[in-house]
């Protein structure tokens, strides 16, 4: 975080996370290609306007009842995630009792342990994913992320996997798994084949996400089950399109937009 940025700036949230990423990526967090995954997904975070819709609220809600529900939930931790939000991924893995495990594309010792380190800053203590007597492999995968530990990935029913790739999501659900996911593309392979998809700013999404997990905590089975009847995750996805488009029609009809 650069002390260049004043908080004044009409874009400083934006600048911020974006210096997270930078320092990431210096600290062998995040992989070079993960300043051009957040470059992308921040143009659709543009269209939202910045904020969570309440369609995002909806999803939010089912993937923590999803996960609640779960008999071995599992958090996948990416670089990215790690150092845009460790300290929320670390509460919400504490309240849904679903342990993070570490599962990275460009997968090198040197990243898994520096991603350890800021998940155990943040207060994690049991870490997956980095010890290799305990490593087992995805199916019809071929690249590293095809690498998953036997005591989560492997064995768990259901998956939170933020900024996922979508051939790895598609993977787990052959699997019989249940896939939530954040993404901001509602069009993505990830976000088309997951269970739950949570179109929305990973850093806010995860942080609403932990309020909602404490709402819920305490509710039993069947008070889960009936919540979860409330929503429908296809009918929120052509929700999140419908907005996207009806604002960007809002925006393109707004002349004094354009009067610089």
């Amino acid at each position: 975080m650069t002390p260049e940025v004043p908080k004044n700036h009409p874009r400083y949230e934006s600048l911020v996370t974006r210096e997270k990423i930078i320092e990431g990526m210096h600290q062998k967090i995040v992989a070079e290609a993960g300043l051009i995954a957040h470059g992308r997904g921040e143009a659709f975070d543009y269209i939202l306007g910045e904020n969570t819709p309440d369609f995002a609220l909806k999803q939010e809600k089912l993937a923590v009842i999803t996960l609640l529900k779960a008999e071995e939930p599992v958090i996948s931790i990416n670089g990215n995630v790690a150092v845009l939000c460790p300290n929320e991924i670390v509460e919400l893995s504490r309240i849904l009792e679903a342990p993070l495990e570490i599962n990275l594309f460009y997968r090198r010792l040197e990243r898994e342990e520096a991603i350890k380190n800021l998940l155990e800053k943040a207060g994690a203590q049991n870490i997956y994913g980095v010890d290799q007597s305990k490593q087992e492999t995805i199916p019809e995968i071929s690249h590293q992320r095809r690498i998953v530990d036997s005591r989560g990935i492997a064995r768990s029913d259901c998956v939170f996997v933020p900024l996922e790739d979508g051939d790895r999501t598609m993977a787990l659900r052959k699997l019989g798994k249940d896939v939530v996911t954040v993404d901001l593309n509602p069009l993505s392979r990830t976000s088309l084949t997951a269970t739950v998809s949570i179109t929305n700013n990973v850093s806010r999404a995860v942080k609403e996400m932990v309020s909602f997990a404490k709402d819920y905590k305490n509710m039993n089975s069947l008070a889960l089950e009936d919540e979860k009847k409330r929503f429908d995750n296809k009918a929120l996805l052509q929700e999140a399109l419908k907005f996207m488009s009806s604002r960007l029609e809002e925006l393109a009809s707004d002349r004094k937009l354009f009067e610089v």
